[in-house]
């Protein structure tokens, strides 16, 4: 038998090439294909467990005393069997929505370990967080400040806090997945005196405990000099607080956007050193103030996520297309697309595949792997060298499509969404089922219309 391991970067620990067919943690992929059908996501569920403890070990290791919490970030990718795995390895979750926050409830998710983000959560959500007693909710705006306070109070509760602030910090990322730069949707500027202003008025109120401060500057970032400088920037304005204040914290929050590999090149931060890196700022820049360390937390989610998951397509139709310059591309059409990975059309994202059901007998060929909706823009990999003689019937696999892939999926063209297979040592099982036309319809109702009072015509 020959295998042949894949590249770690980018693919899952337990994913190799058996026999000419790729195998994940021991289960080839032919027959999860035939056994759940594709579009599929399979992940590998040890490579999952690895990631998160190696984020949890690193954090310890490099902060010690001052280890706080690494929260998952939910948005990436969450289901109940995943937050069941997150509680059993005792890491804490970061919700940003009621729904995310009613998954970690059907799965028992320890209340003391979540903390709920949203730069507008709803009088409802935050009722259901407060009821729910998560140990934090980051604030992001005056309103919610007035809101947080008023409900906490309707509870009989005093509710831990954060404040989301945004530290000016340009990370080099695409627009759409940067955060905390100063004009953005997210968090209170530190810059223009918001932050300040921010926990003034949270210390106020008696229903809310100040407990520190949060940032995130963005997504998919490769150089820890943003992470640090942002870092900088927090315990400067933590000094702030001491002084004006007299406001300390007792947890610093630094976000998460650790980039991942997503083909060759892509040179990913590795747990110890951003962990290394960051320990070094917090204490330089703590001593520099005069305070010891808070706690110190992370919120890595595409990094836990991303590259435990791969997703199998079945090849449909294949058409050669003449270009301008009088080059030929090949187009590879496979059985989903933008409905379970949108970013490459949100984000330019790249993503690489391999012919993963046989050994090609042919040379490489300018491809581009489309999906199947009715959009030009419907692109999985825009541009990739792959086997002339793929055919219908063949299958693709599209490794780290662990974070943002399922989460952001939809059902554009009325397509039902792809399952998640988690893989075990040659076993497999459902964790999130495939939806069915049967689901769809579902959401249709046929009522009477009903008068709606208010002002008349």
């Amino acid at each position: 038998m020959m295998s042949t391991k894949l590249n770690p970067d980018i693919w899952s620990e337990n994913s190799r090439i058996v026999n000419d067919a790729l195998v994940i943690a021991g289960c080839d992929v032919r027959a999860l294909a035939r056994e759940f059908g594709t579009p599929l996501f399979v992940l590998d569920e040890a490579d999952l467990v690895t990631r998160i403890r190696s984020w949890r070990h690193n954090l310890a290791e490099n902060f010690q005393s001052h280890s706080g919490n690494v929260y998952y970030a939910a948005k990436a990718f969450i289901s109940v069997e995943i937050a069941k795995i997150l509680a059993s390895e005792n890491v804490g979750l970061d919700v940003c929505t009621g729904g995310e926050l009613a998954v970690a409830r059907a799965a028992n998710f320890p209340a003391e370990r979540i903390e709920m983000h949203g730069n507008n959560k709803s009088e409802s959500e935050i009722r259901a967080a407060i009821d729910y007693r998560v140990r934090t909710i980051v604030l992001d705006s005056l309103h919610e400040i007035e809101r947080v306070a008023r409900i906490a109070e309707e509870f009989g509760v005093v509710q831990r806090v954060l404040i989301r602030l945004t530290p000016g910090v340009e990370a080099h990322t695409h627009e759409a997945i940067a955060t905390a730069h100063e004009d953005v949707k997210f968090g209170f500027s530190i810059a223009s005196g918001a932050a300040l202003e921010a926990a003034r008025k949270v210390r106020a109120h008696p229903s809310l405990k100040f407990a520190g401060v949060h940032a995130h500057i963005g997504s998919q970032i490769f150089d820890t000099g943003p992470f640090e400088l942002s870092t900088e920037r927090l315990i400067e304005f933590l000094g702030k607080l001491k002084n004006e204040l007299d406001l300390l914290a007792d947890e610093l929050v630094l976000g998460g956007g650790y980039g991942i590999a997503y083909v060759d090149g892509d040179d990913p931060i590795a747990p110890a050193t951003m962990m290394k890196a960051l320990s070094m700022v917090v204490d330089k820049e703590c001593k520099r103030q005069g305070f010891s360390s808070p706690k110190i937390s992370i919120e890595p989610g595409r990094a836990i996520i991303g590259p435990s998951m791969t997703t199998i397509y079945e090849v449909g139709t294949t058409k050669e297309v003449r270009l301008e310059n009088g080059d030929n591309r090949r187009y590879i059409s496979v059985d989903g697309g933008m409905s379970d990975n949108i970013r490459p059309g949100l984000y330019g994202a790249r993503y690489m595949a391999i012919l993963a059901n046989r050994n090609p007998e042919t040379r490489n060929v300018k491809s581009r792997v489309v999906g199947k909706h009715c959009e030009t823009g419907d692109i999985v990999i825009s541009e990739i060298e792959l086997p002339s003689d793929i055919a219908p019937g063949d299958l693709l696999a599209v490794p780290a499509t662990g974070a943002y892939g399922r989460s952001m999926a939809s059902n554009y063209n009325h397509v039902p969404r792809p399952p998640v297979i988690s893989v075990v040592n040659g076993t497999a099982r459902t964790i999130l089922r495939r939806e069915t036309e049967s689901d769809l319809l579902a959401l249709d109702v046929v009522e009477k219309a009903r008068k709606i009072e208010g002002v008349g015509r």
